[in-house]
Formats: structure tokens, sequence, C-alpha cells
């Protein structure tokens, strides 16, 4: 495919920048619920993605037909309108930075063994956590499973030297579980989505993935409202992983960053505790298999590793070619499109915060009074940090020991005074966020999770 976009381009001639993307991809969907098969899909949507810079001007043009005649005429299509729209805009792009493009091939981890999984061990997989779920106590009175996967080939070639190919597999598994007593419900989610193959996928057996949502839907039965306040907090990776991405790596977010959120005009700031080292990385850092890594970012550019918060100091933004170039640094590989009629975004990837030194058994015994919350449950976040999480299962501490559950819990505040707040980081690290999507205009596959870590923040919950 790279060869008939080199072509492409070759034909097509004329000045300005060019990006041609080849992007095939494919979405499978099997959903079981109470014993029955609801639903078993496949989508497919392949073409190329055409994005020309002229006049200090971006043009994009997409086509459904990979075929010389058909790129050329829609480089042709980019270009007009590209110039069409140049005397529009204020300020002009005079030039993408240097950066060295990635060239080669690039096969991710377990697409082979994936695509060679037949339809029938797909389904039997979604059945027997359901089941597993469903059986897992009287409590329970219904279950569902889902198995979720997208296979991605693409092709990248610019005119300044990219020349890329990539494949790789997306695999997850979700378990639901509704437990009921005297009318009273309780539902609770378990799932796990990664870059890999099937057996970085149950990293979790799959059978732990159900008996922990039976359990914790059974137990949140019994369980009663915390008490509400600022409190010490110990979050596990997955509440992390949410706090660093909807609340902090979207402020670092470039083009963000320009339309004035929190993180502009921060940089070499103090924003977080000296225990805190927040990164994003195309790479799975620390464990395999992490939901939102890939070679390449849709630019061309090698999706290394950017530290983004060092020691507690904002030191970078995340960046594509254009936001890097006005700001007078290396782009950061961000750039990213769901699909081949979508233009690149800057978006996350891997988001997480380094581990630490103590453990997680020593951040329970230095806490005298609060609450360890794992789990998320929804959330939302604003440019100005502030954010507000539901959470799943939240235990007491007491004294240093682990209490009773509590159900109903938020936590609330702004994401960098609760960094700021951080006194004890451990050297647990999971990733924890990789099932579903993020969404900015488009859809992206991420992940993002650390260690746990204790600090302050606010507490709520509802009344039982």
């Amino acid at each position: 495919m790279r060869a008939m976009l080199k072509d492409a381009l070759r034909r097509a001639g004329g000045d300005g920048f060019v990006e041609l993307r080849w992007h095939d991809k494919t979405f499978r969907s099997i959903s079981v619920e109470k014993g029955r098969l609801e639903r078993s899909g496949v989508r497919r949507r392949r073409g190329v993605g055409v994005r020309v810079l002229v006049d200090g001007t971006w043009g994009f043009a997409s086509t459904g037909d990979a075929s010389v005649s058909a790129v050329t005429q829609a480089i042709g299509r980019a270009r007009a309108a590209a110039r069409a729209s140049a005397g529009l805009r204020r300020e002009r792009i005079e030039s993408l930075p240097p950066v060295a493009l990635a060239t080669g091939d690039f096969v991710g981890e377990g697409v082979d063994a994936v695509l060679g999984m037949s339809l029938e061990e797909r389904v039997a997989l979604a059945v027997a956590v359901e089941a597993r779920a469903r059986a897992a106590s009287a409590r329970v009175n219904s279950a569902s499973g889902t198995y979720n996967e997208i296979f991605e080939e693409k092709s990248i070639v610019t005119s300044d030297g990219a020349d890329v190919s990539f494949k790789l597999v997306r695999p997850e598994l979700y378990v639901a579980a509704v437990a009921e007593r005297d009318g009273q419900l309780s539902r609770v989610s378990e799932s796990v989505g990664v870059t890999g193959g099937w057996d970085c996928l149950f990293r979790d057996a799959p059978e732990a993935l159900a008996d922990k949502a039976a359990r914790t839907a059974v137990d949140l039965l019994d369980a009663k409202a915390p008490e509400g306040g600022r409190t010490t907090v110990i979050m596990a990776p997955s509440i992390v992983g949410l706090l660093v991405h909807e609340a902090i790596g979207h402020t670092v977010e470039a083009d963000f960053v320009q339309s004035g959120s929190v993180a502009r005009g921060k940089l070499g700031h103090q924003v977080a505790s000296d225990l805190v080292t927040l990164c994003d990385s195309g790479r799975s850092e620390f464990a395999g298999g992490a939901g939102g890594t890939l070679p390449v970012d849709d630019e061309g550019v090698l999706a290394g590793r950017t530290v983004v918060i060092q020691d507690g100091r904002l030191v970078s933004y995340l960046h594509n070619r254009e936001t890097a170039s006005a700001m007078g640094v290396a782009p950061t590989g961000n750039a990213r499109a769901w699909e081949y009629a979508d233009q690149p975004l800057i978006r996350m990837r891997n988001t997480y915060i380094e581990p630490g030194d103590a453990s997680l058994e020593e951040l329970i015994a230095g806490t005298d009074d609060g609450y360890l919350l794992d789990g998320p449950r929804n959330g939302q976040a604003d440019a100005t940090a502030e954010f507000m999480f539901g959470v799943t299962a939240a235990r007491r501490i007491r004294g240093g020991k682990l209490g009773e559950l509590v159900k109903g819990v938020t936590v609330t505040g702004n994401a960098f005074e609760v960094l700021r707040s951080v006194d004890g980081v451990s050297q647990e690290f999971r990733w924890d966020l990789g099932s579903g999507h993020c969404g900015k205009g488009q859809p992206a596959k991420v992940d993002a999770g650390g260690p746990y870590i204790r600090c302050r923040a606010i507490l709520g919950g509802e009344q039982s």
C-alpha cells in the first residue's frame, strides 16, 4: 500500500506539504446477556485520508477508493480546499518543524494470534464470563459479557520523508453483574482492554473479572454512604488513570493550551508534589499491553515517551507538528485520527504517573483516617482541571487498617491541587483504562494508570 501512496504522491506533483494515510480498520463486537447471544457484528472501514499544507493553510480530503487515480484526485481536492480557505485564516502556518520521521514496517504483538481465533472462540469467551458472573451468587439476577476487538492497518507517506506501515490489534472484555435484594439493585462492571494478543488480555483471568464484578455488586447491597468532606484518600491505579487522563492530560494537549486551558503559561512551574512524575507514551511503560500503544502517530512521527510533569514541575505539553512549530519545540507524536476520513487531532496515548518507593501496605498503614478508592464509575473534568468522578468500590481506612465497603462515593477537586497534596506513591503499577474510548470530536483508544497515590481530596456520597 505504501508503494501506491508514493506513486500517487509523485503523480500529483505540485507544491506544498502532502500527507497520505491509508487506514484499514475492522471492528468486531459480541454481546451476551442472561445466557443469550444478543449481538454479533463486524464492521470494516478502509480508505485514504489526504492532508496538504498550501499557502499556510491545511486542506483535507478522503476517498474510499484506494487507487492511484483516486488518491491523486483527492490530493487535488485537498489543495483546492486549502487555497479556498487560506484567505480566511488569521495566522498562517509558516512551516512544519523538522523531525525524524518513521520509516519501515511495524507489527504489534498478538496480531496473528487474535486474527487466527474463530468466531466460536470469541463467542465462547463472552458466554463464559456472563455465565460465571450470573452463577456467582443467588443475589445476582442478571449479567452481561461483551467481547470487542479492533484490528487496524495503516500506511503513512509524506512529502518530507515519512514512509511507514503498521498493524495492531486491540481486544477488550467486559463483564457486568446486577445484584438485587428487596428491590434494591446494585450494578458493577469490570473490563480490560489491551493492545496485543489474548495472552496480554488475560493478564487477569476472565473468571476473575466475572467473580470481582459479582462479588462487589453483592457486597454493595450492604454498604453505607461515606462521610463527606475533605479527607485523605489512597487512589488505586484505576482512579489515578482517570485523574491524569481527564483532569490533567486534556489540559496539556497543546491545542487546548492555545485555547486557554489552566496549563497555559505554566511551563517550568511547580504544579504537583515532587513525588509526581507524569508521562504520556506510545509505548507500554512498566507493564505490558497498554491500550493506547502505537509505534507512530498519524503524521508519521515516532510515538515515544513524553514527560509532562517531572518531579512536580510542568515541563512539556502534548504536540502535533503544527503546535510544535508554533511553540518552537519538537513534536511529541500525539497526532491521531480515528478513521481514514478523520483529520489527525492531538490525542493522548498511554498517560500515567510513574511508580514510587512505597508499598500499598505501607500507604494504608500510614493512614490514620481516610479511604481507599478503586473502580471509576463515571466522571467529568474541564479546562480548569476541576473534576468529579464516581467511585464503584471505596473502603474505609481507620488506624492504618482497611475497613468496610462504602457506596455512592464521588471524589472531587482540582487535579493540580490534588497532585500537590501527594505524600505517598506506591511501587505497584497498573494500566486500567484500556477499555472504552476517549472522546474529543472523534473517539480514540487510550490507556491510563499508574501506582497507588495518597493525597487529599473532597469526598461525597449519596444517602443510603
